[in-house]
């Protein structure tokens, strides 16, 4: 009970009902704050979706696979240089003289046989429905050791059907949805470009990092079919990336037995760069953690803009308030206030306008946090909330101190005298 009638809560309520007082004035006070704490929110909770959402996907290829491209693995941003551009592609020969090193157990190619934006649509049909955003790939029967893809329904496609080019495919999860969405679609058939092919097997769903399904960026939105057949759809295909596993416990001599021998097969002189690029699971994420490290501190920059801001408003207000109650501070003084109890006074009355500002962008926050995720990965890691509540907190206590050390000073019979 001491501690409910207590000087702290004395002064908490006091500050409460001088918000309650001025609610217009609070509320155009704490708007930075509140901006800030949004951004905290905003961006921490998309760094965080996107960065687990990136590590479980990545890490769902197994930690032995080892990426192969022929352009830089990463994010970029504008066109690819000219070096990057003119390189030369990666081939089906390629990928089979990765399987020749002792240190890789196999290796698939995956070739891209949709159309880019200036190309041909690739058109699929069945059931009487049709779609050109479908990412067809053509690949061999060793998928299925590559880890990539789950099969959750009939089978993989044989070496026999891939030498024959035998028109048969492995479709995702979302093409299921879009064409056979009541039934199983293994046994069924299905056009591309006008070919018939015999679905059969159905992947399973895989996790997205950006929007809803269907579009180009679901990785379920796929259909797979023989390397061959997808040179006979496309024969001018010559987008390839590669995927080698290497065995137990012997990645990075397997990196390295890839990069020699490409090297060699791609003509790379002694002391040049590679004209070509490797990844495994791990260096991909840490590439990523890299970036959203810079973003972060760019969400640190912007936030705390915004608390600074409001962290000004709150002292320009303060100072305007002990003007204000001048004559209330000369009577507490008077009964007997001392100067550390008028500094607390105004202290915690900062700290709870900002404190409050606080909670309102925490709750403005997690709303915008569940819209976010309808288009990306979003989640609110516990120290957001917690950082952006305290960081308030502390602007409000850091830039009440100016104000409150002012009204602790005032004389209390000037102060009596003030009209």
């Amino acid at each position: 009970m001491r501690l409910a009638t207590g000087p702290f809560y004395e002064n908490f309520k006091m500050a409460i009902d001088t918000l309650r007082g001025n609610k217009l004035r609070s509320f155009l006070t704490i708007i930075g704050v509140v901006v800030g704490v949004i951004t905290v929110m905003l961006i921490s909770s998309i760094i965080s979706g996107i960065g687990l959402a990136v590590e479980k996907q990545v890490k769902s290829f197994g930690t032995r696979s080892i990426f192969i491209y022929k352009r830089d693995i990463g994010i970029s941003f504008g066109r690819p240089s000219r070096e990057i551009r003119m390189r030369p592609n990666l081939t089906l020969e390629d990928a089979l003289a990765l399987r020749e090193l002792s240190e890789v157990e196999t290796s698939v190619p995956f070739l891209n046989a949709s159309s880019g934006f200036f190309g041909t649509p690739t058109v699929v049909s069945a059931n009487g429905k049709q779609t050109t955003s479908v990412r067809l790939t053509g690949t061999l029967p060793e998928i299925e050791k590559a880890g990539t893809e789950i099969l959750i329904e009939g089978r993989w496609f044989t070496q026999a059907e891939s030498d024959a080019k035998r028109d048969v495919c492995l479709i995702g999860d979302t093409v299921k949805d879009t064409f056979f969405p009541y039934k199983s679609p293994v046994g069924e058939s299905l056009e591309i470009n006008g070919r018939e092919f015999l679905i059969i097997g159905h992947l399973q769903k895989k996790e997205q990092l950006f929007g809803g399904g269907g579009g180009n960026n679901d990785e379920s939105n796929s259909i797979f079919i023989p390397y061959p057949s997808a040179q006979r759809i496309k024969p001018n295909a010559d987008d390839l990336f590669m995927l080698a596993v290497a065995k137990e416990g012997r990645l990075r001599q397997a990196r390295d037995q890839i990069e020699d021998l490409l090297r060699v097969r791609r003509q790379v002189a002694f002391g040049k760069p590679n004209n070509f690029s490797t990844a495994t699971a791990d260096s991909i994420i840490d590439q990523f953690q890299s970036i959203t490290a810079g973003v972060a501190l760019a969400m640190i920059v912007i936030s705390s803009i915004g608390l600074m801001i409001g962290g000004i408003g709150v002292m320009n207000i303060m100072l305007v308030s002990v003007t204000e109650r001048t004559r209330e501070i000369g009577i507490r003084k008077a009964v007997g206030a001392k100067k550390s109890d008028i500094l607390v006074q105004f202290l915690i009355e900062a700290a709870t306008l900002t404190g409050f500002g606080g909670l309102v962008g925490l709750a403005i926050g997690w709303a915008l946090t569940l819209l976010v995720s309808l288009v990306f990965p979003s989640y609110v890691p516990w120290w957001a909330p917690v950082a952006g509540f305290f960081a308030s907190v502390g602007i409000g206590v850091i830039f009440g101190i100016w104000p409150a050390w002012k009204a602790a000073r005032l004389d209390p019979i000037e102060s009596l005298r003030y009209e």
